[in-house]
């Protein structure tokens, strides 16, 4: 059949598949709420957070409750033991960040994870002592705290310790991570056998409860003592001793030298409204700017939302955006990155100008300069949450510990697991291929370094008023699923729900692969895309947008739960 037949077929496919007017916001659009709500991927840790905010806590009191509360709920992602990065708007208008991603520990080498033959040896970032940075979570909690907590820091910090000790119902999903997370700690990480394991043996089930006691006394403390207790207190023995047992890099100096950053915010603007996303280590703002820069070339609203064309133009963007990710972006105080040129709008003309719209590119001819072999990827375990107040303010914090489980390794008598995210780092210099290994200088191995990250928190407004609170997991899919959550709501006009369940595009620059949710596109569409050259994949989820869509017409925040996440909820 003719291209043009396809893009016909599919485009008449795609009108009765996808909504085509999305009904008004407001109506089975989420949660509404004019009081405030949280929206995480863990109900008990959304419940914990509104109920700060029904104490009179702000939107950042409530992003640390429940940060800390999926410590306890959600011990994949959620952590006392990682990083990640947080967003914050407050009603005035005033937008700041806060970069509390991990840091490489002090005894770090460029080779530190090549084998004898020169070969990146995956193991040790997958899994171990090796495999950790130095934390930053209880660092920037507190730090975003002290600049816009309204509440005292014990009072946010409780819940979790209270949750921790009385314990909670287990999900179905929960009981499997766990089964795996002991499974594999059986015989090597003994401490989280005896931190996850059932009590009396056996595999979790579907409605048991889980209580953690030595992750009660670690938040107990940190929440009587405050966050020095953690880096520079009895944690910090505890972890700097488990990491000399073992050959474990993370000293107590590099845990007292350990600081969280507040940071100006990446900004942009699209068809009317402002972005404010996260700046570097993160790559997530710089590439949803440039991504979205590029896309307001083009006439977006003449196209339907699933269209052969659309959908292309989508790849040629993330491919360039990706690219350019690859070549420059790095932990801000070791690198000097030409930030205002890759945010700005001329710049984006020229990428725009070299999308031919009706055939796909090469990555590997584009990124000739950076290529020097004929898979490397970030883990998906990560988890977003969105909280907005009843004043307006506005948090959207993303954090990990990057692999599920991070490394696998609970330090003994705390309770809590470390990261492995020493993985995010480029670890062969000089190798960048088409699998997606990136070997370029900007994000390599140095002591004290932050890895780089596609953690994308983002907010979004329009005329000075809240719009949009978003961000997800995914590894390298997340700045992808948070652009795909922005188009819907400011080109395509969708309400939060629809804008949160709709089908996810991945491309990554290399592999130079087209990824599609399963079921995501009709069979022409498939075909129209491929025939203009794409190697296209369907499979699995992308991402978990947990979503806040705001209206300021009647001042009502509307909470989106990402419903590929089962245990996932809006709470007001």
């Amino acid at each position: 059949m003719p291209l043009r037949s396809l893009r016909h077929s599919a485009l008449a496919l795609v009108a009765v598949w996808l909504v085509a007017s999305p009904p008004a916001r407001g109506q089975d659009a989420g949660v509404p709420s004019t009081t405030g709500l949280v929206v995480s991927t863990s109900a008990p840790a959304s419940d914990v957070g509104a109920a700060i905010l029904h104490r009179g806590g702000n939107a950042v009191d409530a992003a640390v409750a429940t940060a800390f509360a999926l410590a306890v709920t959600h011990p994949s992602a959620g952590n006392l033991g990682g990083g990640g990065f947080m967003v914050v708007r407050t009603p005035a208008g005033e937008a700041t960040t806060f970069d509390y991603r991990e840091r490489a520990p002090l005894g770090s080498t460029r080779t530190m994870y090549l084998n004898a033959k020169g070969e990146i040896d995956r193991g040790l970032t997958a899994a171990g002592y090796l495999a950790p940075g130095v934390p930053g979570t209880v660092r920037g909690l507190a730090l975003a705290h002290a600049r816009f907590g309204r509440l005292p820091w014990k009072d946010v910090v409780t819940p979790a310790a209270e949750l921790a000790a009385r314990g909670f119902r287990v999900s179905a999903g929960l009981a499997r991570g766990l089964n795996y997370l002991v499974g594999f700690a059986k015989d090597r990480f003994p401490a989280t056998v005896a931190a996850y394991g059932k009590p009396g043996g056996g595999a979790w089930a579907d409605g048991d409860t889980l209580v953690l006691p030595d992750l009660a006394k670690t938040l107990t403390a940190i929440a009587s003592d405050g966050p020095d207790v953690f880096y520079t207190g009895w944690i910090a023995d505890r972890i700097a001793a488990d990491m000399q047992a073992h050959g474990g890099l993370i000293t107590k100096k590099d845990l007292a030298e350990y600081q969280a950053r507040e940071r100006a915010p990446i900004r942009g603007t699209f068809m009317g409204y402002e972005i404010i996303s996260m700046p570097p280590p993160s790559s997530g703002g710089v590439a949803l700017v440039e991504m979205l820069n590029i896309l307001e070339h083009f006439d977006l609203k003449a196209h339907a939302r699933f269209s052969p064309w659309t959908l292309h133009l989508l790849i040629e963007t993330m491919r360039r955006a990706y690219l350019d990710r690859a070549r420059y972006l790095g932990d801000p105080d070791f690198v000097e990155m030409p930030l205002a040129r890759l945010t700005s709008k001329t710049y984006a003309k020229t990428l725009a100008a070299g999308i031919d719209l009706a055939k796909a590119s090469s990555s590997v001819e584009l990124g000739r300069d950076i290529v020097t072999a004929p898979a490397d990827d970030e883990p998906d375990e990560t988890t977003q949450f969105s909280v907005v107040d009843k004043d307006g303010m506005a948090v959207s914090n993303t954090y990990t510990l990057e692999g599920g489980y991070g490394s696998k390794v609970v330090v003994p008598g705390a309770g809590f697991l470390l990261n492995n995210e020493m993985g995010d780092f480029n670890k062969k210099p000089g190798e960048t291929n088409e699998q997606g290994d990136i070997g370029t200088s900007a994000n390599l191995i140095d002591p004290g370094k932050r890895m780089l990250s596609s953690m994308t928190p983002t907010i979004v407004t329009k005329d000075g008023r809240l719009a949009l609170v978003t961000g997800s997991p995914g590894g390298r899919t997340i700045i992808n699923t948070v652009l795909n959550v922005v188009l819907n709501v400011t080109a395509y006009g969708m309400n939060g729900r629809q804008a949160v369940d709709a089908p996810r595009l991945h491309h990554q620059w290399l592999p130079d692969t087209a990824i599609f949710e399963e079921r995501a596109l009709p069979a022409p569409v498939v075909a129209a895309l491929r025939a203009m050259g794409h190697d296209v994949t369907l499979r699995g989820r992308q991402g978990d947008a947990e979503s806040i869509l705001f209206d300021p017409a009647t001042g009502t925040a509307y909470g989106i739960n990402d419903t590929r996440s089962a245990d996932s909820k809006a709470s007001k």
